[in-house]
């Protein structure tokens, strides 16, 4: 329990350092706008690039690891869908649908990186990097799909596929891949260089984590922000747990796969609700509260599937 709670601490405490310096003076909103795209358009696409281009997947079963990847982000995405004309007749939104969709399904990768490379080094990290591999792109394609379809603004599927297309995130993930499957080399210096950049994609990712957070939220927390968090932290990685054991995976995989489930959804989404008609402040909402839930949830699941 110990090597847990202090392989999940350090993340918390960056997050921590992220609630601090929001809230000192000497930095305005642009400087956090200016943050936030950064790391969207430069620090993470360089991190995912980094990350799938050379990630060694040889030593864990890669088939059964990428199949329980896909079919829990197609069950808990139908799950999610499925609940929208009972949350429509309980009058919720659209754009407020549309975030309870991103925080449901998204999950934090690079928090997860972290963890597990705390937890259980590079076989931690080639495991939340094949299920980074493996659901990056079907995410990033169905919450842009859903965000264009529930804003109502133009449904024109010409419009949507240069949406997705130009995503940051599924590009570099996109070319991440192809590099590693296709075993394309790499200048060092140049790789080296964008591995300096990507460096700084988790630390800062988790201080904007926490300059997100907005702590009037989580002590008050209302049901369409309840919702998700029990969704994504306690379903998400019930349901991966079911998939894995069905697939025969055990030990160390397992462990890191219900982390990868049971982390709280990524901020990164936060951007794409501003941006295509979401509802950001409920999203900003739900991250805070799975943040905090998360703190204890995480915990909890590694050590109770440690002991399985």
């Amino acid at each position: 329990m110990l090597i847990i709670f202090e392989s999940v601490l350090p993340i918390f405490l960056t997050v921590a350092l992220g609630v601090g310096l929001k809230r000192l003076p000497i930095f305005d909103q642009n400087f956090w706008n200016g943050l936030n795209q950064l790391g969207y358009y430069v620090l993470f696409p360089a991190l995912l690039f980094t990350t799938l281009a050379r990630a060694d997947f040889s030593s864990i079963a890669t088939g059964d690891i990428a199949w329980v990847s896909l079919l829990g982000v197609a069950a808990i995405s139908s799950l999610t869908i499925a609940l929208w004309p009972l949350l429509k007749a309980m009058g919720l939104g659209t754009p407020a649908f549309t975030s309870v969709f991103q925080t449901t399904t998204r999950w934090n990768g690079f928090v997860a990186l972290a963890i597990a490379d705390k937890l259980a080094g590079l076989e931690g990290m080639a495991v939340i990097s094949l299920m980074m591999t493996m659901t990056i792109i079907p995410l990033n394609f169905i919450n842009v799909l859903v965000l264009v379809w529930f804003s109502g603004e133009n449904r024109n599927i010409g419009m949507m596929a240069r949406k997705i297309a130009t995503n940051p995130l599924i590009i570099s993930a996109f070319v991440g891949i192809a590099f590693n499957v296709l075993a394309i080399p790499i200048y060092q210096p140049v790789y080296d260089a964008m591995n300096l950049v990507a460096r700084a994609a988790l630390g800062m990712g988790l201080v904007l984590v926490g300059a997100g957070l907005v702590l009037a939220d989580a002590l008050k927390p209302k049901p369409m922000v309840l919702l998700p968090s029990c969704l994504k932290l306690i379903l998400f990685p019930l349901l991966i747990y079911t998939l894995a054991t069905l697939f025969g995976i055990s030990g160390m995989p397992l462990t890191i796969m219900v982390l990868g489930a049971g982390v709280p959804t990524a901020m990164n989404g936060y951007i794409l609700a501003r941006q295509l008609g979401g509802d950001a402040r409920l999203y900003s909402a739900v991250v805070t509260v799975q943040t905090v839930i998360s703190f204890f949830t995480l915990p909890l699941a590694l050590m109770l599937v440690s002991g399985v």
